[in-house]
C-alpha cells in the first residue's frame, strides 16, 4: 500500500527527496569545512569535497532532472543532465575513497594549494571523463555502476580497518555508511538489469537517507563544539 501510493506520487516526491538530500550535504559540507580550517587535516578536506559533488549529483538527480521541468528543457538538456550526474557521483565515490588513502599516496612534504585541481585529483577526473565516454558510447551507466562498487569495496576493507584499530567514534559510523553505499551501488546495478524496478528504487532512496544521515550524525558528533 505504501509503495503504491509512493509509485504514484513518485515524480512529485522527488524534488523534497533531493532537496533533503542537498541540506544534509550542505551541512555536512560546511562543518567538515569549519574543522578543515582549524585543523588542516588533508583527510578531511578530500571528505568535504565527496559532500560538494553529491549534492550536486543529487541537485541534478532530482531536482534539475526532474520530469516537472520537461516542458522548459530544450532537446539537448537530458543529456547534458546525464553526463553530469555521473560525473558527480563518480567524482564524490573518488574522493571519499581518497579520503582514506591520501596518505598512502601524498609524500609528507607535498601541500597542493587545490583540492580539486592538483596532479592526483586531476588522475580522477581523467578516469571519470573515460567512465562518461565508455557509458556514453554503450548507452549505458554499466561502468559507473562497476567503478563505484569497486571503490566502495576498498573503501569498505580500508574503513573496516580503521573501526578494528580505533572502535566506536566516527569510524564506526563511517564503516556503516560505506557498506550501505556499497549495497546502494550493487542494488542500482540490479535495478538497472530489471528495468529500474520500481519497489527496489524506493528501497535504494530509502537506504540513501539512512546513509547520509549516519554520516551526519558522525560528522555533528564529531565537530561538537567546533
Amino acid at each position: 500500500m505504501i509503495y503504491e501510493l509512493i509509485i504514484q506520487n513518485k515524480e512529485i516526491l522527488k524534488v523534497p527527496y533531493g532537496f533533503m538530500i542537498c541540506l544534509i550535504c550542505a551541512i555536512i559540507f560546511f562543518r567538515t569545512d569549519r574543522l578543515f580550517k582549524i585543523s588542516s587535516h588533508q583527510g578531511i578536506r578530500y571528505f568535504r569535497n565527496a559532500f560538494l559533488f553529491f549534492s550536486l549529483a543529487f541537485l541534478i538527480r532530482y531536482v534539475m532532472g526532474s520530469p516537472l521541468l520537461l516542458p522548459f528543457a530544450h532537446e539537448n538538456f537530458f543529456f547534458i543532465i546525464k553526463g553530469a550526474l555521473e560525473f558527480f557521483f563518480i567524482m564524490a565515490g573518488f574522493f571519499l575513497l581518497y579520503s582514506l588513502i591520501w596518505k598512502n599516496i601524498e609524500t609528507p612534504g607535498s601541500h597542493f594549494i587545490s583540492s580539486l585541481f592538483n596532479p592526483i585529483i586531476l588522475l580522477f577526473y581523467l578516469m571519470t571523463f573515460l567512465i562518461l565516454a565508455v557509458d556514453y558510447i554503450w548507452q549505458t551507466y554499466l561502468l559507473m555502476f562497476l567503478s563505484q562498487i569497486i571503490v566502495f569495496v576498498i573503501a569498505s576493507a580500508i574503513s573496516f580497518n580503521n573501526y578494528l584499530n580505533s572502535p566506536g567514534g566516527f569510524p564506526k559510523f563511517y564503516f556503516l555508511a560505506m557498506i550501505l553505499s556499497l549495497t546502494t551501488w550493487i542494488l542500482n546495478a540490479i535495478a538497472a538489469l530489471f528495468e529500474w524496478n520500481q519497489i527496489l528504487i524506493i528501497n535504494i532512496s530509502i537506504i540513501n537517507i539512512i546513509i547520509f544521515l549516519l554520516f551526519l550524525f558522525g560528522v555533528i558528533k564529531f565537530t561538537k563544539g567546533v
